[in-house]
C-alpha cells in the first residue's frame, strides 16, 4: 500500500483527529465519526514538557488521591513511558533530588513497570491466562447499578480521558472481578482499548494482582475507599443512603503461589546485550513500543528515513479507541517536524518489503513475530531499567529486593 498522506502539525489537534478519522477511522472502536483526542497530547515535545515540570514532592502522601484533581500526586507520565517517549532510566534519574520518601515511592512505581515488562518478556502471551491460580469469586450479578457515582464517573474518565490514576484502576478491576465475578481478561481488554498507556505487560499484571494472582489475596473495593480518596462522589451519589458497596466484598483467599519459570520459554526474552548488525540499514523501523527521539536505533541513524506501520490486521482485531490512534498520530507528527517519517497502513512485512531496517528490540511477542519476517539489518538493545536475569519472578517484592537499583 502507498504511504499515507503527510501528517498535519502536531499542535493542530482538529486536523490530526480528521487525519485519523479519514485513514484509520474504520479500524477504531468508535468508527470515523467518533474519533476524539484523549487527555494527553502525544509527541516528544509534550513528553519532555511533562518530565521537565515533574515534581514528586508529596508523592508518597498524594499518589492515591483521586479527587479533587488538583490534589492528585500521580505524575501522568505513563502514556509517554508506555510508548518510549520517556525511558524508565531517564525518569528514574529525573527525581534524583526529590525528598527521600517520595523518591523511594515513585521509583518503586517505575520498578513495578519494569517488573511487568520482565514478566511479560519471560512468559509472553501466556500472561493471557492466570500465571498461578484463579481465585474463587462470589456468585453475583454481572451487571451493577449504573447510578453509582463512583463507577459512572470512573467510566466517563476512562472513555473520555483515556487515563486513570492507579487507585481507580484497582477500584474498577476489583468491582468487575472480585465483587461481580466477571472474567478479568474481558476487563483487561476493555482497559487496553481505552487507556493511552494501555500495555499488555502492566495492564495484565495489574488485573491479575487485583484478583489475587501472586499474593493469594484478592483486592477488595468498598465505600470507604471512595470516601477517603474522592469523598465528593459519595456526597453526590443517588445511592448514598443505599450504597451497593457499603461492605467489603466476600472473596476467599486463594492458594499459595507455586513459583514462576526462571528461563525465557514462551516469550521473547530480554533481547540482545549489544547491537546486532547483519547489514547496512536503509531506514529506521519504529514500533509503538518506542516512538521517542531516544529510541536507540533512531538515535544511531540521524540521517535515515523513518518508517512506521499501522498494523491493519492487528488494529482490526483490537478495535482500539480512536483516542489511542490519535495519540500515536501526534507522536509521529511531532517526530515528522525533525525527521523524514513514512507512515503506512497494512501488514508490517508487506509494507517494509525488502528494505533493510534498523530497529530497537521490544520485549513483546509481536515484535519477535514481525521482526522475523522483515529484513532486519541492525537490532539495538532495549533500554532496560534493570536488565532481566535468571531470577524467579514469584512476586514484585521478592524481585525488587534482588535488583540493584
Amino acid at each position: 500500500m502507498p504511504s499515507l498522506p503527510p501528517l498535519p502539525p502536531v499542535d493542530d489537534t482538529e486536523a490530526v483527529v480528521a487525519w485519523v478519522a479519514t485513514h484509520l477511522g474504520e479500524l477504531a472502536l468508535e468508527g470515523p465519526d467518533g474519533i476524539r483526542p484523549g487527555g494527553h497530547r502525544g509527541g516528544q515535545a509534550a513528553a519532555d514538557t511533562a518530565l521537565a515540570t515533574l515534581d514528586v514532592a508529596g508523592y508518597a502522601r498524594s499518589r492515591s488521591t483521586v479527587l479533587p484533581e488538583g490534589r492528585r500526586g500521580a505524575s501522568r507520565l505513563s502514556p509517554y513511558v508506555r510508548h518510549g517517549l520517556l525511558g524508565l532510566p531517564e525518569v528514574w534519574d529525573a527525581v534524583a533530588d526529590a525528598p527521600a520518601n517520595d523518591k523511594r515511592r515513585f521509583r518503586d512505581e517505575l520498578m513495578w513497570q519494569e517488573f511487568a515488562r520482565h514478566l511479560y518478556a519471560r512468559t509472553g502471551a501466556a500472561t493471557a491466562e492466570p500465571l498461578r491460580f484463579d481465585p474463587p469469586h462470589p456468585a453475583a450479578p454481572a451487571e451493577w447499578d449504573e447510578q453509582m457515582a463512583c463507577t459512572s464517573w470512573l467510566r466517563d474518565e476512562l472513555e473520555g480521558e483515556g487515563w486513570l490514576v492507579n487507585q481507580t484502576r484497582m477500584w474498577w478491576a476489583s468491582h468487575w472481578t472480585v465483587r461481580h465475578g466477571r472474567d478479568w481478561r474481558e476487563g483487561e481488554d476493555d482497559f487496553f482499548r481505552h487507556l493511552l498507556d494501555g500495555s499488555r505487560a502492566a495492564n495484565r499484571l495489574g488485573w491479575q494482582w487485583t484478583v489475587g494472582t501472586g499474593t493469594g489475596k484478592p483486592y477488595g473495593f468498598s465505600r470507604w475507599q471512595v470516601e477517603k480518596r474522592a469523598p465528593q462522589l459519595c456526597r453526590s451519589c443517588p445511592l448514598r443512603e443505599a450504597c451497593p458497596i457499603q461492605d467489603w466484598p466476600d472473596a476467599e483467599r486463594g492458594p499459595a503461589v507455586a513459583g514462576t519459570p526462571t528461563a525465557s520459554t514462551t516469550g521473547p526474552g530480554a533481547g540482545p546485550d549489544v547491537v546486532v548488525r547483519e547489514g547496512e540499514p536503509a531506514a529506521v523501523w519504529l514500533t509503538a513500543e518506542s516512538l521517542g527521539d531516544g529510541d536507540p536505533a533512531l538515535a544511531a541513524h540521524p540521517d535515515l528515513p523513518v518508517v512506521f506501520v499501522y498494523d491493519e490486521p492487528l488494529l482490526r482485531a483490537l478495535r482500539l479507541s480512536g483516542k489511542r490512534l490519535v495519540f500515536l498520530a501526534e507522536c509521529l507528527a511531532d517526530l515528522a517536524e525533525r525527521r523524514e517519517v513514512d507512515v503506512r497502513l497494512g501488514r508490517v512485512p508487506d509494507e517494509l518489503g525488502e528494505t533493510p531496517v534498523a530497529a530497537t528490540y521490544a520485549p513483546v511477542p509481536g515484535f519477535a513475530r514481525r521482526s522475523a519476517a522483515v529484513t532486519l539489518a541492525e537490532l539495538h538493545p532495549w533500554p532496560w531499567l534493570a536488565r532481566p536475569a535468571q531470577q524467579r519472578l514469584t512476586s514484585f517484592s521478592a524481585w525488587r529486593k534482588g535488583v540493584r537499583r
